[in-house]
């Protein structure tokens, strides 16, 4: 009963979203800018061992041209220092674009799996909630990979799911990341992504202007996530609302016109 009940509800969903002039899910105002392209006033960081607002070695900057920088030049070692940026409030049904490239700086001593790998997490839970020993935070992550080995496909905007569940295809998938059919791009190349969110129902994620992937039901559960409260993570619960974060651990990555529209 529970698989049919989840088919019902992507069923259920894809028709509010193709429906048209009748669909209960339409755009709410205009494009927001998230990002100012002068100042982090509008953000929270949060970083692996330091607490809330703690900026450590000003890993999150903002550049002469105005994106925003996750730089390690003030870093001796990476010291498993997971950090992500959010934007001071949540959203829940939004259309969200931006755009991303890596730079040249990766620290040695990161696991390897961070090189050329950066993301946005979404459905996040509040920042203040993150414990200073908590690594990542329970959300789903819009992934974002670059060229790593010649000739050898490495797709971006796939998902991946620290203390979340997530479901394609009609079931819960076990995978704490999916790929998405995305090309393949070079890590200094800027690349346009776009994040299409409908509450706790269906997720698109978009790869310069081509969908590369989609799944439903976003909610708390599995692993990976680790320190955290255990009053927050209460797994099954369905994520209908969260924070947006950008991801820093050990590739050093740059990011700007973030704008979100706000969807009925």
């Amino acid at each position: 009963m529970e698989k049919i009940y989840h088919i019902l509800a992507l069923i259920i969903s894809v028709g509010l979203i193709s429906c048209g002039s009748n669909s209960q899910i339409t755009e709410n105002g205009d494009w927001q800018s998230l990002f100012n392209g002068k100042d982090l006033n509008d953000w929270i960081v949060k970083i692996h061992h330091h607490e809330v607002g703690d900026n450590y070695a000003n890993t999150f900057r903002v550049t002469d041209d105005g994106a925003i920088q996750v730089n390690y030049d003030g870093y001796d070692e990476f010291n498993g220092r997971y950090g992500h940026l959010f934007y001071k409030e949540p959203f829940s049904s939004y259309h969200l674009k931006f755009e991303y490239r890596f730079t040249d700086q990766w620290l040695k001593d990161a696991p390897n799996y961070t090189y050329r790998n950066s993301g946005v997490m979404f459905h996040s839970q509040d920042p203040h909630t993150i414990l200073k020993e908590q690594d990542w935070p329970i959300s789903v992550e819009y992934q974002m990979l670059a060229a790593e080995e010649e000739g050898e496909a490495r797709p971006t905007g796939n998902m991946c799911s620290p203390g979340t569940e997530v479901f394609y295809e009609g079931e819960m998938d076990p995978r704490h990341c999916i790929n998405s059919s995305s090309d393949t791009y070079q890590w200094n190349q800027w690349v346009r992504a776009e994040l299409i969110v409908y509450g706790d129902s269906l997720v698109i994620h978009k790869v310069n202007g081509e969908k590369v992937l989609e799944y439903t039901n976003p909610q708390i559960g599995g692993g990976v996530a680790n320190g955290y409260d255990p009053d927050i993570k209460v797994d099954g619960k369905a994520l209908t609302e969260g924070y947006i974060g950008l991801q820093a651990e050990g590739q050093g990555v740059e990011f700007k016109n973030i704008k979100i529209k706000q969807l009925n």
